[in-house]
């Protein structure tokens, strides 16, 4: 197994790492609010300078200036390259890897969101008569499937129909839509069936990020379950004082959840982990912290990292890849669970990319902005960090000049074979939408009980 690296700048990293320095390096604390760093010497490798240098080159022929090119190498204790490495760029969705350790780092890899399903009235003869009230958890992967099985889950306990209203209380989201009356809107429809087919699941449903998942070997597969709402959509600030609940539904693990908005890059789950952790200045101050580099190299204004407001240093970046992978260990996991490996994947954010086997990374674009971060298992050098960030529109390019870079870098230093456990996903349990297990009965056991809300 190769050893996990550290960037050989600061002493607080390197104790991260759990990377000892090499005998004979001399270095000089420095002094930064309190932490120790060491300014270490940057052993010169004349190949890569060159390979970068060309590199930069080919994008100075395209029209673009080298100037406003960034990358950041890091490997074994040692900087490798700083191309503007310590100043905020528009990082695009290379946000998204500090909102993942924002989340994990605040809830833990076992985090699960909870929605709690109600009635406000008696159920008799297939009817509830009342209201059905949703109490939202702040679950940012509640889909069309996780609905058509919690209607399943209500029809089992008697309920066909609700003579009263919808009523969605608190952070409740479904596809993607943190509005609660959009959100209930959608839930209705799930429950009632209304332009709703069994060949829409597990489509794209129009949405450009939709993550795809398994169907669940228990989930519908056939007849679609109903619930018919009698009444309106409503949102509200409180659950009644006096309800009968029905159901826990259960959000997927928080690891399958950064996992999926990594994969796919999706902004709005992205944007909802990082309201439901406080906000973008608690994901600066978390991940700084955390991650442990000058909070000056981080300034967001969402999670998703759409708009060009959203900047971060390539270091900090690396930093905060390498605090992920840190985290994940004790766990038994590794970047690779919640990152996409070239070459394990082909959906998403991989499509139509051809970085070398092994390589765990994140992509971000904007319009005038291709960005990419990760590490690359190599023979000679272990595990390398980096960070690309180029500003430029021709973006398809760009991308395809990012992975021979990697392909370059990758030949002069060696492909290891097979790729590093490290830096492999491992097996876990498959995680599905629309699962039905996931849907826990509350009710007591006299559906006609009424309790009172703690």
């Amino acid at each position: 197994m190769l050893q996990l690296v550290s960037s050989g700048l600061a002493g607080m990293w390197l104790n991260l790492s759990g990377v000892n320095m090499p005998a004979g390096y001399p270095a000089q604390a420095v002094t930064w609010q309190g932490l120790s760093w060491l300014d270490v010497p940057t052993p010169v490798e004349p190949k890569v300078e060159k390979t970068i240098e060309g590199y930069l080159q080919t994008l100075k022929a395209q029209g673009l200036d080298p100037q406003q090119q960034a990358v950041w190498l890091q490997t074994n204790g040692n900087l490798l390259i700083d191309r503007r490495g310590t100043i905020p760029v528009p990082a695009a969705s290379l946000t998204k890897t500090a909102t993942s350790l924002a989340a994990i780092t605040t809830w833990g890899l076992d985090k699960r969101f909870d929605t709690i399903v109600s009635a406000d009235g008696k159920i008799s003869q297939g009817t509830l008569t009342g209201d059905l009230i949703v109490r939202g958890g702040g679950d940012p992967l509640f889909v069309w499937e996780d609905a058509i099985a919690l209607a399943q889950s209500l029809n089992k306990l008697g309920i066909e129909r609700v003579s009263g209203n919808l009523i969605v209380v608190d952070k409740f989201h479904m596809n993607y839509k943190a509005d609660p009356q959009k959100a209930g809107e959608l839930l209705k429809q799930a429950f009632t069936g209304i332009n709703l087919s069994p060949a829409l699941l597990n489509t794209e449903f129009k949405d450009v990020n939709i993550v795809k998942l398994p169907t669940a070997p228990t989930a519908i597969t056939t007849k679609l379950p109903q619930v018919k709402i009698a009444g309106k959509v409503l949102v509200a600030s409180e659950v009644p004082s006096v309800v009968t609940p029905l159901i826990r539904h259960r959000s997927l693990s928080l690891v399958d959840i950064v996992r999926q908005m990594n994969i796919y890059s999706n902004n709005e789950i992205a944007q909802i982990l990082a309201d439901s952790v406080g906000g973008a200045a608690q994901v600066m101050k978390i991940v700084s912290t955390t991650a442990k580099f000058p909070p000056a190299e981080i300034q967001l204004i969402n999670g998703s990292g759409l708009g060009v407001q959203n900047r971060l240093s390539p270091r900090a970046v690396c930093q905060i890849f390498r605090t992920l992978h840190q985290t994940l260990q004790p766990a038994n996991l590794n970047l690779a669970d919640v990152f996409p490996v070239a070459g394990a994947e082909s959906v998403g954010t991989l499509k139509d990319r051809r970085m070398p086997v092994g390589t765990t990374m994140k992509t971000g674009t904007l319009n005038e902005v291709s960005a990419l971060g990760g590490v690359l298992p190599t023979r000679d050098r272990g595990l390398v960090w980096f960070v690309i960030v180029n500003k430029g529109s021709q973006i398809a390019k760009l991308r395809q000049q990012q992975d021979n870079l990697l392909q370059s870098l990758l030949k002069e230093w060696g492909a290891v074979t097979p790729t590093p456990l490290v830096v492999t996903k491992h097996d876990r349990e498959p995680a599905y939408f629309g699962d039905p297990a996931r849907n826990i009965t509350l009710m007591p056991t006299s559906a006609n009980s009424i309790v009172s809300n703690p």
